[in-house]
C-alpha cells in the first residue's frame, strides 16, 4: 500500500508546487499591471488559488502521515501550510467584499511573500523531481480535470457574488474597491511602505529638471501656470480605487528634446523613485491640484505624478526632481523597495 500512495503523494506535492509558483508569480503581476488586459491575470490567479484549495484534503492526508513520521522537525511546512491557508482566506474575503481594506491586503500579500523563503527550504529539504510518467495520459487527464474544476469552481464563484449583490460584484478588474471617485476630499491617503507624509514649504521648494540640455529648478508658482487637465483613475494596491480629475503640467512640456535618452526618472524627496521610457512621458501629468484645489500633503503636495493605466506605486507623491537619462526604463526594481 504504500508504494501505491507515494507516487500519489509525490505527484499532489509537485502540482502544489507549480500551483504556488503559479499563485506568486500572477499575484506580483496582478499588483503591478494597471492596464486593462490585467484582467486575466487576476482571473488566472485566482483559479490557481481555486486548485490549490482543491487540493487541500489530498494534501492533509500527506501532512498528517509526514507529521507521524518526523514529529516536531515538520513545523517549517506547517508553518508554509498556515501562511498559505491565511493568504488564500484573505483573499477570498477580499474578492467577495466580506472583508475587504489596506489591512485585509497586507495581511494576503505578507502572508504570500513570507511563504517565499518556506517553500524554497521545502524545495530543497524534500525535493519532488519530475519523472516521465508526470506527463502520462492518466496524469495529464488528471490535471485536466483539476484545472476544469477550478475554472468551475472559480465561475460558481463569481456568479454567487453578483447573485447575492455581495460587494465584490463591483470591484475594478484589478480587484480594488472604488473609494470617494471625484471627491477628494474623502479620497484614502495612505504611503507605500514607510514612507511619511512630509510637509513643504512650497515657496522654498523646486522641481530640479535634468535634461540632456542641462539642468534647471523650477517654482512651484511657473508650474501652477499650466492647466493641462487629466482624468485618471489612482489604482491603489492597497484595495482600492479613485477616479478624479488631475491638474498640472504634461511632463513632455518639461523635457525639450531628449535625444539619445532611454528613460525619464521620477523622484520624490523622500528618496523613492520611478523610471519610465521617453515616450510614456506625452501621458504622464504632473499634478500640482485634484477636483479644482490644490493638493493635500497626504496626496503628494506639492506635486506628484499622475500615470494613468499604471498602479497607484507608480504615482510618485511629492515630487522634487526629473531626470533624462541613458538607463533603460525597466532597470529598476518591479516594486520599489524604500
Amino acid at each position: 500500500m504504500g508504494l501505491q500512495r507515494f507516487p500519489a503523494g509525490r505527484r499532489t506535492n509537485l502540482a502544489l508546487l507549480v500551483l504556488l509558483s503559479v499563485v506568486l508569480l500572477t499575484g506580483a503581476l496582478a499588483f503591478a499591471i494597471g492596464a486593462e488586459w490585467g484582467r486575466w491575470v487576476a482571473i488566472g490567479h485566482g483559479i490557481a488559488g481555486v486548485a490549490i484549495v482543491l487540493l487541500g484534503p489530498w494534501k492533509s492526508a500527506i501532512s498528517v502521515r509526514g507529521y507521524g513520521k518526523r514529529g516536531p522537525a515538520s513545523w517549517p511546512s506547517i508553518a508554509l501550510a498556515l501562511l498559505v491557508v491565511t493568504a488564500v482566506v484573505t483573499g477570498v474575503t477580499h474578492a467577495t467584499g466580506l472583508l475587504r481594506g489596506v489591512d485585509v491586503m497586507r495581511i494576503h500579500v505578507g502572508a504570500a511573500v513570507a511563504s517565499i523563503p518556506l517553500a524554497v527550504w521545502h524545495i530543497v529539504a524534500r525535493p519532488v523531481r519530475p519523472r516521465k510518467t508526470d506527463l502520462s495520459r492518466r496524469a495529464l487527464l488528471r490535471g485536466g480535470v483539476l484545472l476544469g474544476g477550478s475554472v468551475a469552481t472559480y465561475g460558481a464563484m463569481e456568479g454567487l457574488v453578483r447573485a447575492t449583490s455581495l460587494p465584490g460584484a463591483d470591484r475594478r478588474f484589478t480587484g480594488s474597491y472604488e473609494a470617494a471617485s471625484l471627491d477628494p476630499e474623502a479620497m484614502p491617503v495612505t504611503q507605500w511602505l514607510d514612507d511619511s507624509v512630509p510637509h513643504l514649504d512650497v515657496d522654498a521648494w523646486r522641481l530640479r529638471v535634468v535634461t540632456p540640455q542641462g539642468e534647471r529648478a523650477i517654482t512651484f508658482q511657473e508650474l501652477s501656470g499650466f492647466g493641462d487637465r487629466v482624468r485618471a483613475t489612482l489604482d491603489c494596491t492597497g484595495g482600492w480605487f479613485s477616479q478624479q480629475d488631475w491638474e498640472g503640467v504634461l511632463l513632455w512640456r518639461l523635457l525639450g528634446d531628449a535625444g539619445e535618452a532611454r528613460s525619464v526618472g521620477v523622484g520624490s524627496l523622500t528618496g523613492y523613485g520611478r523610471r519610465f521610457p521617453v515616450p510614456d512621458a506625452r501621458g504622464l501629468l504632473l499634478a500640482t491640484r485634484v477636483g479644482g484645489q490644490p493638493l493635500s500633503a497626504g496626496h503628494g503636495a506639492p506635486v506628484r505624478l499622475v500615470a494613468p493605466g499604471r498602479r497607484g506605486f507608480w504615482w510618485v507623491k511629492w515630487v522634487d526632481r526629473i531626470e533624462v537619462g541613458s538607463t533603460l526604463w525597466w532597470w529598476q526594481w518591479p516594486f520599489p523597495l524604500t
